[in-house]
């Protein structure tokens, strides 16, 4: 279904709003039955932490990824997020006295807590096993296009994914194109009835000249069939603007690109006070960090580097120095590679934490950045990007970002290709952007984060 100026599945949706749910009912059950004095207020407020505690730790352990996990994996990740969850809790309960929670209750709340969880997961994994597809697919097409799209419906194992019906070539379908009160073969419409087809995508390069038989697929149409193109199909199943199936008409006259006064508000309000308090908190670290840096080698703790920003505009992007003062000493600029020799012991750390790109922050409070965006790109890159990748500009569009869709989505880009396939993530954050959307990658973001994806 399409939520939010976003494609999203029930179970993605209702399944973290079901835990957040009951993770802060488990604290005002804990003080109703060990400490009633309380009024509701209270409880509920130390039970919308915990639940934040607990689904950013869940969030961190991947137990909101859309791919299917077997039951046993989930349930470890599930009693390591607890663990977590337990640890930093007793820390913020404990040690302040402002919030401190009696023992009792948080122990009961823990546990309701735990046992809630486990019961919606085995539930969401029973569902999901029993789940009969809704929707079995034709692809209507005999190029490379529809056989990509055919192959990754025959392999798919989720039980809410489509299913595969059937792969028919438009020059089956004859020539007769005419009305349809004219029409006398009905091989589309036909073979949709034997197989049960509820949708079908069109996945052909030429749709000029008569190809497109669209008598065939109005009649289905009018059966109750859905019908859509390559380039829905793939931005529905895989959060992605597939290149190679785009049309500029699509981009046109087709949904997103939604802009506003409202949305540019609330987006620029959300990254001014994230910003700014998670510089507060960040304010130990970033210490730590400059000292280690300037102590492992001499030259500037922090390190500008010109990017392209919001409109194609430079500006001066701030990190913490990673590399050797003389990685670039032929003026050249060069990817990171794996294993890039350039990087400082220091830098490899940081790197992984990201705690480089924490001076990034200043360039949101700046206005240069959003906290999540597209990535931005040097020009020496973005000069040679734009020539040999289609549309490859309209990620200009929006301000570049610390995070980003394509960053939770792909791995580091070191190449044009690479560039080409997080493009296609980037196009479809600047068409679908919205702040579900945003909330959705920064909750990504923590299991990257955390687990070291991607890092160079």
């Amino acid at each position: 279904m399409r939520t939010l100026a976003h494609y999203l599945s029930a179970r993605s949706f209702l399944l973290p709003v079901l835990e957040a749910a009951l993770l802060s009912l488990s604290m005002v059950v804990a003080f109703e039955w060990r400490d009633d004095q309380w009024s509701l207020v209270q409880p509920l407020i130390y039970g919308l932490v915990f639940a934040g505690l607990m689904q950013t730790a869940m969030s961190g352990f991947g137990l909101y990824d859309e791919r299917e996990q077997r039951f046993r994996l989930t349930m470890q990740r599930v009693l390591s997020a607890y663990l977590v969850t337990l640890a930093v809790a007793a820390v913020l309960f404990y040690l302040f006295a402002d919030v401190m929670v009696r023992r009792g209750v948080f122990a009961v709340a823990s546990m309701v807590a735990l046992l809630g969880v486990l019961a919606v997961r085995y539930m969401a994994h029973r569902a999901a096993a029993m789940q009969v597809p809704t929707r079995r697919v034709l692809v209507l097409g005999d190029g490379p296009e529809a056989g990509e799209i055919a192959e990754m419906l025959r392999v798919a194992r989720s039980g809410r994914a489509p299913r595969f019906a059937a792969q028919v070539s438009p020059q089956s379908l004859g020539d007769d194109d005419g009305p349809l009160n004219e029409r006398k073969v009905e091989p589309l419409a036909a073979t949709v009835r034997e197989r049960r087809v509820s949708e079908i995508v069109v996945a052909l390069r030429e749709r000029r000249g008569g190809r497109e038989p669209l008598t065939d697929l109005l009649r289905c149409r009018l059966m109750g069939v859905q019908v859509i193109d390559a380039a829905t199909f793939y931005e529905r199943e895989l959060g992605l603007i597939a290149l190679d199936h785009l049309r500029s008409s699509w981009l046109v006259y087709g949904e997103g690109f939604d802009q506003g006064w409202l949305r540019a508000f609330v987006k620029r309000a959300f990254d001014v006070i994230t910003s700014f308090v998670l510089l507060l908190l960040a304010s130990p670290a970033v210490l730590v960090v400059a000292v280690a840096v300037r102590l492992e080698s001499s030259g500037p703790v922090l390190y500008r580097q010109v990017r392209v920003g919001a409109g194609g505009r430079p500006f001066s992007m701030l990190k913490f120095r990673s590399m050797r003062t003389d990685a670039e000493v032929d003026g050249k600029p060069q990817w990171a590679a794996v294993g890039d020799a350039r990087i400082t012991r220091v830098g490899r750390i940081i790197r992984r934490l990201r705690l480089d790109e924490v001076p990034q922050l200043i360039n949101v409070l700046r206005g240069e950045m959003s906290f999540v965006g597209p990535r931005p790109e040097r020009p020496y890159f973005v000069e040679r990007l734009v020539e040999q990748i289609p549309y490859y500009e309209l990620r200009h569009n929006l301000k570049p970002g610390i995070t980003g869709w394509a960053q939770v989505r792909q791995e580091y880009g070191a190449s044009v290709e690479d560039a080409r396939k997080k493009l296609q993530y980037d196009l479809d954050y600047v068409k679908n952007h919205s702040r579900f959307l945003d909330l959705t990658i920064l909750v990504e973001t923590v299991q990257v984060v955390l687990t070291g994806k991607g890092a160079r």
